[in-house]
Order: structure tokens, then sequence, then C-alpha cells
């Protein structure tokens, strides 16, 4: 889960369960202790820094996908591959829609949804081979580009030595998995950062490459588009795969067609990855969302595009074979200008490879991390997994899960590439099937209304058919069944995955139910029932010495207090967090504990669970929006006196309540009035007391 640190309070005091007179005011403010509780509570981040991440990811394959493509269907490679561009309009459409509906989504919270928990293991297990595969297969590309660079400048200088082009891409891979590793356990925000610089700096890039390249092919005497590729696939016979010794296939068109597009599906790898970043993404939520998904578009089309089109039109026939695996490289060598200036631009070329490549990695650590902690929540995997790091709220031991994974993957595949690429293309289609079966289905099954739907659905009666997302489906399952027999390495190494995958999750399930079971003394229904419920996030506790502002970690001046009872009232708590500018203004949650036994007034150091359940659903609210709060727990002896003490202390100028079960909302602010007056002797000191109610808005000013 890829989060920050937010600080949750528990405050200990002295005092009656009555109104008090202003001259018990010391008698109730005595601090006994304060215990502070740590969470994995949200850092939201802004869409470019969402782009950013997701890019890393898509945008990278612009440096191999031309090269791979065109080994298996020839020159025609640019023109499927602007294709997958194109259709990648109509896959992410589904994702929008599925992120309106689930926050906390993805693959597998749409496909359970939709198919039930025995599929849902199924499509995670296949988006976690695609995860796993994505972090090696991009830091060995940066790594031979890295290395490449290196080589090509010994020999520039006359020496006799040469580093080891399969050796050392594995060193600089593994180094570069430790470095974004370390990145998402300190946190979303520190590694969205660098994920953001990279982007930028490809974008500088980009643009210079490609206006170069313009001015070249305007300077050729024989047209700007001149040299442009035929769009007739010409198949190897490795692009047939299972289906080579079948004659009848060859003479048939539309496989041909289906072979090469499935061939370049590979370059709309990362679409997942916008279905986790979503809950990281900051309020408003979904409008954000479509931002990055046109910023994905315009970039990755754009890019991807241009580069498989150039190395056609800009490399030689007789040189391509040598830039096969580094198009950018091979274009920028065929440019007009002297030799001197084109190989510091294949330097800085190489560079920005080496950066966004290793970006990439950023991208599977973020996707996989998101995708596991679905299935930790479920109970699949145990809770030890959830446990959030004691200094940075974030789920590291998930992390270090697939850190290993991936280290593993780059050591036991010795760096090559080509195989590891093979077989990533199986977690990619298949993925997205998945989710846009589910997608589907869920159309006619929950009919809940959608914020967003896929484009083209016609209304007959009250019946409304999703032509276009059948569509979207439909295409993706025949590329997918097509690749099942193309890619005879995808196949079996999915396949294989899969299904290790499937029974590790199974297996983990069986005994995570087993002793929840035994643990609560339930029933297998009531296990079921159990899981079925409300997911509770998990906290952790640090004792401090007083309260205050820095304690609870609210930073802003203004700050608004609002408190919090029944988890299923909390439509106060979401009016005041669409209203509030949080960059301005900290919204503190708080809880009254409010002590059963009068005189046994000991502060356990644990959350009961309804405190807990509650705590989860503010963060559910806080997240739907994309907005952070400070949530705090104080345990009194009068709730009221609680709130408009922790209010004087935190120096709050608004305090926010929903409509009480047992007091009448002109209740509640009274008794807030005459206690606010008790607690805080200085006049010129002002605050507003608010009650809201699903209807009305009830607002004192004192």
């Amino acid at each position: 889960m890829l989060t920050r640190t937010r600080r949750f309070l528990h405050s200990s005091e002295t005092g009656t369960p009555s109104i008090s007179p202003p001259g018990a005011t010391s008698k109730f403010t005595q601090a006994v202790k304060v215990v502070v509780l740590t969470t994995v509570m949200f850092t939201f981040i802004s869409y470019w820094r969402a782009a950013a991440v997701v890019i890393a990811d898509m945008g990278s394959t612009a440096y191999y996908i031309g090269g791979i493509v065109e080994q298996f269907i020839g020159k025609a490679a640019p023109y499927f591959i602007m294709a997958v561009m194109l259709f990648s309009l109509a896959v992410r459409a589904v994702y929008i829609e599925s992120c309106s509906m689930f926050v906390r989504g993805g693959v597998y919270r749409v496909v359970k949804s939709a198919l039930g928990g025995w599929f849902a293991k199924i499509s995670v297990s296949a988006l976690v081979f695609d995860y796993v595969l994505t972090g090696p297969v991009s830091s060995l590309s940066a790594g031979k580009y890295f290395i490449g660079l290196i080589n090509d400048s010994i020999r520039y200088t006359g020496l006799n030595l040469k580093l080891d082009m399969d050796i050392f891409p594995m060193i600089f891979a593994i180094f570069v998995v430790l470095y974004f590793w370390r990145a998402n356990v300190k946190g979303i925000e520190e590694s969205s950062g660098k994920s953001l610089k990279i982007f930028i700096t490809t974008v500088i890039m980009a643009v210079i490459v490609l206006g170069w390249s313009a001015v070249t092919l305007s300077l050729r005497p024989e047209g700007f588009l001149a040299n442009l590729p035929d769009a007739t696939p010409q198949l190897s016979d490795e692009a047939y795969g299972w289906l080579k010794d079948f004659d009848w296939v060859r003479g048939i068109g539309l496989i041909a067609i289906l072979i090469g597009f499935g061939h370049s599906m590979l370059a709309m790898s990362g679409e997942e990855t916008l279905a986790q970043v979503y809950r990281e993404i900051e309020s408003p939520k979904l409008k954000n969302l479509k931002k990055v998904a046109i910023v994905m578009f315009v970039f990755t089309f754009t890019l991807t595009t241009s580069v498989s089109f150039l190395g056609v039109i800009l490399i030689p026939d007789e040189q391509r074979a040598m830039y096969i695996d580094n198009l950018i490289g091979g274009i920028t060598m065929n440019l007009i200008g002297p030799n001197w200036i084109l190989l510091l631009l294949q330097a800085f070329v190489v560079i920005v490879g080496a950066l966004i490549l290793s970006g990439a990695v950023n991208t599977s650590i973020i996707g996989a991390n998101g995708v596991l902690n679905r299935v930790a929540e479920d109970k699949i995997l145990t809770d030890w997994f959830r446990k959030p790091h004691r200094k940075y709220g974030t789920t590291s031991r998930t992390l270090n899960l697939i850190m290993i994974l991936q280290i593993a993957t780059i050591i036991l595949s010795r760096g090559n590439i080509l195989v590891l690429g093979e077989a990533y293309a199986f977690g990619v289609i298949w993925s997205f099937t998945f989710n846009a079966f589910s997608m589907l289905l869920l159309r006619f099954k929950d009919k809940r209304p959608r914020e967003w739907k896929v484009p083209i659905n016609l209304k007959i009666g009250s019946k409304e058919i999703p032509i276009g997302l059948s569509i979207v489906f439909f295409a993706l399952l025949t590329v997918a069944l097509t690749n099942l027999f193309t890619k005879p390495i995808a196949t079996v190494a999915g396949i294989t995955f899969t299904i290790c995958f499937f029974l590790m999750f199974t297996i983990s399930e069986f005994i995570n139910r087993k002793k929840i079971m035994e643990k609560e003394e339930i029933t297998e229904d009531e296990f079921v029932e159990l899981q079925n419920g409300k997911i509770l996030e998990h906290f952790n506790l640090e004792s401090e010495a007083a309260i205050d502002a820095e304690i609870i970690g609210s930073l802003n001046e203004s700050r608004i207090l609002v408190g919090v009872k029944d988890p299923g009232n909390l439509s106060h708590l979401r009016k005041i967090i669409e209203e509030t500018d949080t960059e301005t203004t900290d919204i503190i949650v708080m809880i009254a504990r409010v002590f059963k036994d009068r005189q046994n007034t000991i502060v356990d150091e644990n959350l009961d669970e309804e405190e807990r359940h509650l705590f989860s659903e503010v963060v559910n609210v806080a997240e739907a929006i994309g907005k952070p709060v400070i949530p705090i727990v104080v345990p009194t002896n009068n709730a009221f006196f609680a709130i408009v003490n922790a209010a004087k202390e935190l120096n709050v100028k608004e305090i926010v309540l929903g409509l009480s079960d047992k007091y009448k909302f002109d209740v509640q602010i009274q008794q807030l009035a005459i206690l606010w007056g008790t607690v805080q002797s200085d006049e010129s000191k002002t605050i507003t007391l608010r009650v809201i109610t699903r209807t009305k808005d009830y607002r004192v000013n004192l």
C-alpha cells in the first residue's frame, strides 16, 4: 500500500462526567498520558505525479517494442504498434469505469465482485506474474543501454576493455530494484516524485529527438514521408508459434492481423497500474483520473508510435539489425549533424532510457504492492503482510516479497530480455481480458449508478446494452486466445506461474481461515460473513508526553475538528472533506472514548474493534474523495468536554458534529457552547460550532 504515516492520538484526562463550572477547568485539563498511533494514512498525489508513475511503464516500451515486434512481423510493425496505442484508449476507458466503482480497485477487486473468489485468485496470479516480470525486463533493458554506453565510451578512448553485457546489466538491474524498493518503503510521495522527474527528462529527450528527426526528414531530397514502410505484415516462423506447421493458417489474412496485433500488445503494458494508483490521486478524484488518461495517451502515442516509424524510415536496412534493441539510439546516429554531436545526443538518449526503464521498475513495485494488498485485505494472505512499517506506515512486508521475487527473476533468467519479454505479454493481455469481462458482467449484475461509463450504450426501454464494453471485451479475448498459440514461451511460463501463485493463495487462504476460525471461535458460515464484511485498517502505537498540533501531525495554522461516533453516520465528515481546501486547512477527526466505569480511567493503548471499524470508515471516506484527514482518539469521562478541550489545545477554528442519536441539535450546540466558556477564558478566541444532518447545516459563532 502506497502511503505516508499519519498520527492518531489517545489522551487520558481526569474529570467528572457532567458539565463542569469554570472553576473545574484545571481538573479537567490535567493530562495523564498520551498515546500516538501511526497508520497507513494516505498522501494524495497530483494527476501529473500519477501520470508519471504509469507512464514510466508504458513510455519505457518505446525503447524496445519496435525492435521486438519487427522481429516477428517485419517492417509493418509501426502500423500495428500505432493500432495498439489507439486501442489502449478503449482499454483505459474500461479501467476508468472500474475505478469509479471501486476506489481500491484493479483486476482483483473487479473480478471478485463479478465472478467470485476462485476466478479472482486466477486473475490476480496472472497479474502478479506481469508485475514480477515488469521490473526485471525494464531494469535489465536499462542495464544493457547503460553498459552499452560505457563500452562505447571505452572503445572511443582506444582502450581494449569491454564490460560483460550479461553480468553487469544484471548487477545494474538488481541495484535499480533495490533503490525503488526502498523508495516505496518510504511511501508513494517519495517514489512518485522520482517518477515525475524521470517523466520531465523523458519529455525533453522526446522533443529534441522528434524535432531533430522532423528537420532531418524535411531536408531530404526524396521528401518527408518517402520511406514509409509497407503496411502488409511479413510474419516470421517464430511469430506463428505453435501454428507454424499449419499451412492453412498462413493463408488467412485476418489471422495474420490478429497475430501481428497480439505481438504488439506489449506496447500497452501499464494500464493496471492506473487502477492501483487511483487510490492515491487527490481530489477531484475521477476528474483527475481522466486527466491522467489523457496525459498517458498523448505522451505514449506520440513517443512510442513516432519512434517505431522513425526506426524504419531513418535507419537503413543494413544498419537496423545493429539497433534492433536500441531503436532510438539508431535514430540519433542517422540524424543530420556532425558525428560528435550525434554521439552526445545518443549518450543523452541512453541515459534517459536508463532512467525511464528504471522508472518502470518503480511502477511494477507500486502495482504489485497494490494488488497484493487487495488480496491481503480479503484474508487470502495473512494480516502479517499488512502490518505497517513502524516509521513510514507503508506495507513494507509486501514490498519485501515483491523485491525478492524480482531479484530472483533477474538471477534465474540470467538477463535474457527476449525470454522475459515474451513471458511478460501473458499477464498483460489476460489481466485486461479478465477486467473487461468482469466489468461487462457487472453492468447486468450491479445496477448501482456509475459516475462514468464506457461509451456506446444502447438504451431499449429500461434495459441498457453496453455495446462499447462488449466490443472491447471480445477484441481482448480474441487476441488473448490467439497469443496462447503464437507465444509458446509466454503460455508455458505464464500458466506455470499462475498455477503456482494460485496454489499459494489457496493454501494461504486455507491456513489463514483455520487460524481465524480457531481464534475467533466461529463457524465456516460466520467466517464467510466476516470475509465479506468491512476491511479494517491496521495501526501502530507510539507514546507521547503531550497533546498538541505538532504531535498529531497538523502542520497548517487553520484547523477544523470533526467529531465522529457512528461508522454509518459520516455524512457530516464527507461534507467537510468535500468543501475544505486541505492545502491550507487540516481536518482533525476525533473519536471520544468515554470510560464505562468512572473509577477505572486506565487508558488502553489498543483500539477496540468498534474504534478500529470507525477509523477504517473514516479512511474510506477520505480516500474516496482524495483528501487527507488527521484522526485522533481522546479517552475521557465526558465526550462534549473532550471535544471542546481538544479544540482549545489544537487551536481549531470550527467544531463540526453529526446529529446525535441521543440529543437534538440545539442541545448539542448548547452543551458545546457552555463548555467552551469553561475551557477558553480568552474572549478574543472565537470558534464556530456546526451540527450537520443529511438535509440541514446548523451553525453558531461564539
